[in-house]
């Protein structure tokens, strides 16, 4: 089999992540291609399109929250996930039982001897009339009956878990604050969640394996796992696996995708970009050596804002001081400086609407 080097597989993830070009497409487009935008932060899926889209709108992606387009909830690895509300509710019955575990694996033993089957009903029978409802609210009108547990566990299983839930704005609209207000999603939507095949076939694994290729490029099962944390997913790969061709990265591992996505040259030049915090590009895979370095493998986990020079997590940023401030992570070259720069002036527009782009550049580490 053909082996892709690191320098290849970070052109094509860049290319899939519409991190090569900006794509001219409407944010709907762009969410849904992703497969999602990461968004425990709310703010960051903004910065995070301003990197992808041409001529992004802060305001388009807040208009679609509103309208209901797309739905802030728990899904991929339990975390809070923007999609579109045809992805939440097509995927979000596969996820169900990776939820449930992902709870229980923090608090098992809070919610020993708990009837979760009886949880959820009861559950769902408070949340049936489409109230949003802060965890603490619904935690207190289920303690009664359910009072073992503690408030924490109760209703992170119940939030994260047992209900499929959105996060009604304001929370997650652009530069609006507002607290975790919990909606069950069928009500939100105007229709259920869509159930699992009946006939035991997996379409949504299948449908996710073929997605996750188009957003984030060549890739074994294992990366898969770990953007989803789904760990059923070998029959959907296996079902599908006529359709795609295989290649090896220099670890041997075997790599997947689909036939005609786009795998530009290694050499092909690559523009800086700032990413956002938790971004996809770089937690979507259990080898990230495609994108990041070992040694700053950990920088987007503990939500660190990344610089890509060359395609490669190359630095931090923040704001500080009314400014973007740049911290490399590795020497720069004058022309690299120079372009982080110019990109870090265009997100400094961004974040104040025209009204400064000032960016500050620390020196490299030596």
């Amino acid at each position: 089999m053909t082996v892709l080097g690191d320098r290849a597989l970070n052109r094509a993830t860049l290319a899939r992540q519409l991190l090569l070009d900006r794509a001219r497409l409407p944010a709907g487009e762009a969410v849904a291609h992703l497969c999602g935008l990461q968004a425990q932060e709310p703010q960051e899926p903004f910065l995070g399109l301003w990197s992808r889209l041409a001529d992004f709108e802060p305001a388009a992606l807040s208009g679609l929250l509103t309208s209901r387009s797309v739905v802030r909830t728990h899904l991929m690895r339990r975390t809070v996930h923007l999609v579109t509300a045809e992805d939440a509710l097509a995927w979000r019955s596969r996820h169900d039982a990776m939820l449930r575990q992902r709870v229980l694996g923090v608090y098992r033993d809070e919610l020993k001897g708990i009837d979760l089957d009886g949880l959820a009903s009861d559950a769902r029978e408070l949340t049936a009339d489409g109230e949003p409802r802060t965890a603490a609210e619904i935690v207190r009108a289920l303690a009664g009956r359910w009072p073992g547990p503690g408030p924490r566990p109760l209703g992170e299983m119940v939030v994260a878990a047992l209900v499929p839930m959105a996060q009604a704005p304001p929370r997650g609209l652009w530069r609006t604050k507002g607290g975790v207000r919990n909606v069950a999603l069928s009500s939100w939507l105007g229709r259920p969640v869509d159930p699992p095949a009946s006939d035991g076939s997996d379409p949504v694994g299948r449908a996710l394996v073929r997605r996750y290729l188009a957003a984030y490029g060549p890739a074994a099962t294992a990366d898969l796992r770990a953007w989803s944390g789904l760990a059923g997913l070998p029959g959907a790969v296996a079902a599908v696996r006529d359709e795609l061709v295989r290649f090896r990265d220099e670890r041997g591992r075997e790599l997947l995708d689909l036939p005609d996505a786009p795998r530009p040259d290694p050499d092909t030049p690559v523009p800086v970009r700032f990413l956002p915090a938790f971004d996809n590009a770089i937690l979507g895979y259990r080898d990230r050596a495609r994108i990041v370095d070992d040694e700053h493998r950990g920088l987007s986990v503990a939500g660190e804002r990344v610089v890509l020079v060359d395609g490669r997590v190359s630095a931090t940023w923040r704001v500080a001081e009314g400014a973007v401030t740049v911290e490399p992570l590795r020497p720069l070259s004058r022309a690299d400086r120079a372009a982080v720069a110019e990109e870090g002036r265009g997100m400094a527009s961004f974040l104040s609407d025209g009204e400064s782009d000032r960016v500050r550049v620390e020196s490299s580490p030596r």
